[in-house]
């Protein structure tokens, strides 16, 4: 069974980037056209080259939401998703919706 590990971590690893880069917007994709990186990944998959420089080189890759500083100078990135409880916004609407003291 574990003569086969290899062969399925190749096959696991040239099907992830290539769904990678076709779900990858064009303006994200750097160095080459899409389609050139779709070839090179079916091409040089068998032996690793071409998903492993899709995954190092191909794809513009940011960084997490709280490694870079946004334009607003909060230090997280406002473009993306946010969970509830880091979402000031979201805690302000809480706050309204709590009774005010002595009023019930």
């Amino acid at each position: 069974m574990l003569r086969y590990l290899p062969f399925l971590l190749v096959l696991a690893l040239w099907i992830y980037a290539f769904v990678d880069c076709l779900n990858t917007p064009e303006e994200e994709v750097r160095h080459l056209p899409k389609v050139v990186w779709v070839i090179v990944i079916l091409l040089f998959g068998e032996v690793l080259v071409g998903p492993v420089a899709w995954l190092i080189t191909g794809k513009a890759r940011g960084a997490g939401a709280y490694g870079s500083a946004s334009p607003d100078g909060h230090g997280t990135a406002r473009a993306g998703w946010v969970a509830p409880d880091d979402n000031p916004e979201f805690l302000k609407s809480l706050r309204k919706d709590e009774p005010e003291p002595g009023s019930e």
